[in-house]
């Protein structure tokens, strides 16, 4: 061994990654392997490699032991001092330095053999500990292949991260050589290397984009309190300031709604509300159900439910389509949502001596015709023709999310309309 050595060291630590010391470790481990693998008897053969010369240095050395269990890596104390005057057990004392001249040909082969296996292993344990420290946070892939287990992304240094079916949008496709951005779930360690789990559908997605866009999410300024996500259709983002006078909101959307259309693109046009924070859950809940207006919200702490009044007009605005306004609002804020209209409608003349079971007079959820919704939001007066027929039954529950606690529903009050015979 000579400076070569060492120089093919250094080549090493600039390739792949891995530390000087611990190529050397890795180097001095395989040749002591093969020592012993070649010539019986050698099990108590070690092996040092001096980092600046690149002289390797073999020779036999047992352990102090107050017991001897293998005659052939140990020894008394008593015989040790023989050796050395000050040993001590548990130390490693050299009983005889080997000739180089005995590390032949099968020697080298095997350590050659040994090194490559050792070197690979600590470059996957290096490039394991690198993207494990990336765990919840995003990453930029290219796909490579479309299997079925998922989509399969280039991460870079022969690492591959897979895309599940269950954490792609439902809204988006994929092409080979396109350029992705995900959010890591999980870094597992294989035989074959780090295997990476990422997701698009997961909210923690959401909330680092908007760290990425808005300068003051990403240094505190504003805080993202709460997050509801149904990926690839609509998202709910309640945000806080903790600077005083700086409103949070406006600074999360940005001028002209700027930044939160940057993320809306990247989330394939993925619909985002941001909403205020309040600590007051009546003014939470009311912001929560943003786009549509609130007259008033009244809150039962023991059940954990809030009742919502809201004109007769926005009443399914407030639902949402197939209940996902309120869904998601119940999601955000922690508490089960029950809709109500501020104009109950009596029950229709009865024509007959008897009337339908259960019928008794209230309101309808019904939407008329003549009056559209006026909402802030731009598809409001299509959310409301095709949510009219759903609101029209007498009781609509909307169950939130596992990850709500606790289980939060919200159901639009109303009653069975009498039916003559």
């Amino acid at each position: 061994m000579s400076r070569d050595f060492v120089g093919a060291l250094l080549q090493l630590n600039a390739e792949k990654g891995v530390p000087r010391e611990q190529l050397l470790a890795t180097v001095e481990d395989a040749v002591q392997a093969a020592y012993r693998r070649v010539t019986p008897g050698n099990e108590n053969v070690h092996v040092q490699i001096d980092g600046e010369t690149g002289r390797i240095r073999a020779y036999r050395a047992n352990r102090v032991v107050d017991e001897v269990e293998d005659p052939l890596t140990e020894f008394t104390l008593a015989e040790a001092r023989a050796v050395e005057p000050g040993a001590q057990v548990g130390d490693l004392v050299e009983i005889e330095e080997l000739d180089a001249s005995t590390f032949g040909r099968i020697h080298a082969q095997t350590a050659k053999q040994l090194v490559l296996q050792r070197l690979r292993e600590a470059e996957r344990d290096v490039v394991f500990g690198q993207f494990a420290q990336r765990e919840a946070e995003i990453i930029t892939g290219t796909v490579n292949r479309v299997e079925p287990r998922g989509v399969v992304l280039d991460i870079g240094r022969g690492v591959e991260a897979i895309l599940a079916p269950t954490e792609q949008s439902s809204q988006e496709s994929y092409r080979i050589g396109q350029h992705v951005k995900a959010y890591v779930l999980e870094v597992r360690r294989t035989t074959r290397g780090p295997q990476v789990y990422v997701s698009r559908t997961h909210k923690g997605f959401l909330r680092r984009l908007f760290e990425l866009e808005v300068p003051e999410i990403h240094n505190g300024t504003v805080e993202i309190k709460a997050i509801a996500r149904e990926a690839g259709t609509r998202s709910k983002m309640a945000v806080s300031s903790r600077q005083e006078g700086l409103d949070p909101v406006g600074a999360t959307v940005g001028q002209r709604g700027g930044r939160v259309q940057a993320v809306v693109a990247e989330l394939g046009g993925e619909k985002v509300d941001i909403i205020p924070w309040s600590d007051d859950p009546a003014k939470l809940v009311a912001n929560a159900l943003s786009p549509a207006q609130v007259v008033g919200v009244s809150i039962d702490e023991e059940a954990r439910i809030a009742t919502v009044i809201v004109p007769e007009r926005m009443l399914s605005l407030a639902i949402g389509r197939e209940g996902q306004n309120a869904r998601l609002a119940a999601k955000l804020t922690g508490w089960r949502i029950d809709i109500r209209s501020d104009q109950p409608r009596p029950a229709e003349p009865v024509h007959g001596p008897e009337v339908a079971e259960g019928s008794e007079a209230g309101h309808s959820p019904e939407v008329p015709p003549e009056s559209p919704p006026e909402s802030p939001h731009e598809d409001a007066a299509e959310t409301v023709a095709e949510t009219a027929a759903e609101t029209a039954a007498p009781q609509t529950e909307v169950a939130a999310a596992p990850d709500a606690k606790p289980t939060k529903t919200a159901r639009a009050g109303g009653t069975r309309r009498a039916r003559p015979r």
